[in-house]
């Protein structure tokens, strides 16, 4: 892909505080290593080492709470291109931290855009699950939509993921080769690594999604956009 000004930030929601351990990271870091190849410039934010209280507003500490991390993160989040979430799975479902970061990313939902649109129009979101048990699809299902519900775009193969046989056993990453050579999770890193990167491109290179149509700001004032009037008999 030639020079193209992309940003992404993958958000890694492990529930371990070290990086170097997470097995999340280490399949994110996959798909890290085809957008560098091809000039995006990525940043990575490990959630579980930040306080990120839990809540649906920009700034919980408006809301009682001491600190909070989460408005920095926002910043990120708002500067990127592509959103990439990555979770582990724990009875399968997503990470309680993962839950988390969904919330706060709601909190900012209400926000607009200079075109009146709500503020992750022109965005595309990804994620990356990893697990020793089923729920691969099922985690995706649940962020996907959840991203899309908020504003961001998802490509075809928007998601990646790994599991191991079911019940204890080795995780992504292990002794340096579990998991490393199996096809469907390299095949389907690398397409959602690129489809992330095309229809990122596609939204820059258009402007973002057209504003017919989808204006809160002007649904406020009164437009209805063909919405035909009912009839009450």
């Amino acid at each position: 892909m030639a020079d193209n000004d992309l940003t992404a930030l993958f958000i890694n929601c492990s529930l371990k505080k070290s990086n170097s351990e997470s097995h999340t990271q280490k399949l994110m870091n996959n798909a890290i290593a085809i957008m560098e190849k091809n000039n995006v410039t990525v940043s990575t934010v490990h959630a579980v080492e930040h306080e990120i209280p839990p809540g649906v507003f920009p700034d919980m500490t408006e809301h009682g709470w001491e600190k909070d991390d989460w408005p920095a993160i926002q910043k990120k989040v708002m500067a990127a291109d592509i959103l990439v979430l990555g979770t582990p799975i724990w009875l399968g479902e997503k990470s309680s931290v993962c839950t988390r970061v969904v919330e706060r990313l709601y909190g900012y939902s209400g926000e607009l855009n200079d075109k009146g649109q709500y503020a992750y129009y022109g965005r595309v979101g990804g994620c990356v699950i990893t697990g020793n048990e089923d729920g691969v699809k099922h985690c995706s299902m649940n962020i996907l939509y959840s991203l899309s519900h908020l504003g961001y775009v998802i490509p075809p193969q928007a998601d990646t993921g790994w599991i191991g046989e079911a019940g204890p056993g080795p995780s992504y990453g292990d002794d340096g080769k579990t998991g490393l050579d199996n096809e469907f999770t390299k095949r389907t890193t690398t397409f959602m690594a690129w489809n992330l990167m095309h229809l990122a491109c596609m939204l820059k290179e258009a402007g973002g999604i057209p504003k017919e149509g989808n204006q809160k700001t002007a649904w406020d004032d009164g437009a209805r956009f063909d919405h035909p009037n009912p009839e009450y008999r």
